[in-house]
């Protein structure tokens, strides 16, 4: 009985593991030698999916990777396609506020912090007086091409955000600003020396496994994590591929779009060490050498964005 109880848990995530994914390089020419593209339309748990990734080699001597910020300004990916030299891969990153065009997630760019995380939150009605701090996380990509996906304390009088290879537990008091020292549990900070990196949340997997982190990172609330809606999410592999995924969604009958979870089983079937989600919705948007993959989902078309990834060719 026991066995059976097990299987009938297992079945489905071992349905939204199986997604078959095609391989349509022909459609995004040219590509380097190692970056693919593949889609996939099978069902996420029965309900109408669409979704694209590009793998690419961390460590491809022609493959260079950035970010760009609108620098208090929104741009729409096809625009910063145009401004940025025509890179081979675009793609929506950071959560931001629509008021003054901010990024409240980390962007860095050769080294240098062009975006911090948004450590703190004031409180509603009867908590107005207090505060919750909480450390967002990013993926970054070194000077070697080593990634890693870390939770960050960043601060603009310092060089380098401090990162914690472990998820740390937000704090809720009356103080409105917070030093890396303060969070409750000891955390083993250490200098986080990135030459690219974006920010979002929650981790999806760490060490090769499923693990959503909302409760440290409090980026969603109520059904924020089984709503399925639009993804964007980036991940790498243990042998050194970067793996970016775009989720079609909010199109009934054609692309409902994924839940967290289902983001986080999808990237831990593509072998990946670590995966992130980035910001969603009407935002997801995945260029490829100018190309659309997925039809982004508000009325409008593409959906101005302050930061992007970017990964350009080396002619």
């Amino acid at each position: 009985m026991k066995k059976i109880f097990a299987l009938l848990f297992l079945l489905p995530l071992l349905s939204e593991a199986q997604l078959k994914w095609t391989n349509v390089d022909a459609l995004f020419q040219p590509l380097p030698e190692g970056v693919h593209v593949y889609v996939t339309q099978d069902s996420l748990d029965g309900k109408p999916n669409k979704a694209y990734y590009l793998s690419a080699p961390l460590k491809h001597p022609a493959i260079r990777f950035s970010a760009q910020i609108g620098k208090g300004k929104r741009y729409t990916p096809n625009e910063y396609y145009a401004s940025e030299g025509s890179p081979l891969l675009v793609v929506n990153t950071t959560f931001f506020e629509f008021v003054h065009n901010s990024n409240l997630n980390l962007v860095m760019n050769n080294g240098e912090l062009l975006a911090y995380n948004h450590h703190t939150t004031a409180g509603r009605g009867k908590d107005t007086l207090t505060y919750k701090h909480t450390l967002g996380s990013a993926i970054g990509i070194d000077k070697k091409g080593n990634a890693d996906i870390a939770w960050l304390f960043t601060d603009s009088s310092a060089g380098y955000p401090l990162a914690s290879q472990e998820p740390v537990q937000y704090i809720k008091d009356s103080i409105a600003t917070l030093k890396p020292s303060q969070f409750n549990a000891p955390v083993h900070w250490r200098k986080w020396k990135m030459q690219t990196a974006v920010g979002g949340g929650p981790v999806l997997v760490q060490n090769g496994v499923y693990k959503v982190t909302n409760n440290e990172e409090q980026k969603f609330a109520g059904k924020g994590l089984t709503d399925k809606h639009p993804r964007t999410a980036m991940g790498y592999t243990r042998n050194g591929e970067l793996i970016v995924l775009a989720v079609e969604g909010r199109a009934p009958g054609k692309a409902e779009g994924a839940s967290l979870k289902q983001l986080a089983e999808i990237f831990v079937s593509l072998g990946c060490e670590e995966a992130l989600n980035l910001d969603g919705g009407g935002s997801s948007c995945l260029l490829i050498n100018g190309k659309e993959t997925i039809k982004p989902s508000d009325k409008e078309g593409q959906r101005p964005v302050p930061a992007v990834f970017m990964i350009h060719s080396r002619k």
